[in-house]
């Protein structure tokens, strides 16, 4: 976010899995699969921001994957979460 400037960001819905590939800002997942992996779109060395906000009733975002500490997320309620590139791990934003 740059001081000054309008953040636009981008949205769309994607079905959960195991493993998913959000291409937008802000995604509204569908289902109820938990979640495990997600993809990150950042080249080196960037890391970035992804909101995930459950529509259909409480996701699981666990830690097999590249998720840091795990949740469950609650329908309607957005999830911030963090790529840090160092890591290798998303990390979710501690007021869940």
């Amino acid at each position: 976010m740059i001081p000054g400037t309008t953040t636009k960001l981008s949205e769309s819905t994607l079905a959960s899995a195991t493993s998913i590939d959000p291409k937008t800002d802000v995604i509204k997942v569908t289902g109820s699969t938990e979640i495990d992996t997600i993809i990150p779109h950042f080249s080196v060395p960037f890391s970035g921001l992804l909101i995930l906000i459950p529509v259909d009733g409480t996701i699981v975002l666990g830690t097999t994957g590249n998720i840091l500490v795990g949740i469950s997320a609650v329908i309607n309620r957005a999830v911030w979460l963090t790529y840090v590139k160092s890591l290798g791990k998303w990390v979710i934003n501690s007021g869940v």
